[in-house]
């Protein structure tokens, strides 16, 4: 691993949480980015992602957010089990982690997040005051409200703090086209700035190098690309 990444425990709820963190190698203070990782967890695509943030100018950190499940259970169970309401406490503690951190701007800080994660980073920076933006990719069940919480992430886009970047597959069924249009249209109804690029010839995880049959390189260069310029301009 790089000199500066590294493995953190935070406690949360009495149960001991592992985050990934990265930060660049020059001073600060930077801006931050929570990166809410896909259903596998902080594997090798989420902390690739993590220190490739890090490269760029951001301090990165990726919060576990299956630590309440039992350790090697099948993290299609894990996503089952989880609750919206624990999902936010997880990223409030890591951002105030981040904020406490010397070489970090708290005024600047950005969630971003795959798959699940896309859908997590709608709910932080909806819920989450620390938040100024989000960037979402292929954020599937957007819709769905999990465990004890009281809306959906779509639900809840009045609440949303700052723009949105949005990245998706054309050939996705979650989120399908059509998601992904009823998303953009009630974002432009709240007067919410966005911007959405969806991908021909890519399906659901597209930026996964560890899966060939999903990855698709062109469009993971383009998009990351786009964000970071992106995060420029808004973070």
């Amino acid at each position: 691993m790089p000199p500066h990444a590294r493995w953190e425990k935070l406690l949360v709820e009495n149960t001991e949480m592992d985050v990934f963190v990265d930060e660049p190698t020059t001073p600060g203070p930077h801006p931050a980015i929570v990166v809410a990782h896909h259903r596998a967890g902080n594997d090798v695509a989420t902390t690739k992602f993590v220190q490739d943030l890090a490269g760029c100018g951001y301090v990165a950190a990726s919060p576990h957010l299956h630590h309440r499940r039992p350790k090697g259970e099948d993290t299609r169970d894990s996503i089952a089990n989880l609750d919206d309401n624990q999902i936010v406490a997880d990223l409030n503690a890591t951002a105030e982690m981040l904020q406490m951190m010397n070489n970090v701007d708290p005024n600047r800080m950005a969630i971003a997040g795959h798959c699940m994660g896309g859908r997590v980073s709608f709910l932080g920076v909806a819920e989450i005051g620390a938040f100024k933006c989000n960037v979402a990719y292929y954020s599937g069940n957007m819709f769905k409200v999990m465990g004890t919480g009281d809306a959906s992430p779509f639900e809840k886009l009045a609440k949303l703090r700052g723009p949105v970047l949005g990245f998706f597959g054309a050939d996705d069924q979650n989120p399908s086209s059509d998601d992904v249009a009823k998303i953009a249209e009630r974002l432009s109804e709240l007067g919410i700035e966005h911007e959405f690029h969806s991908y021909e010839g890519a399906g659901h995880a597209f930026q996964n190098f560890t899966n060939p049959g999903h990855y698709r390189p062109a469009a993971t260069a383009d998009s990351m690309t786009k964000m970071f310029s992106w995060l420029k301009k808004n973070l």
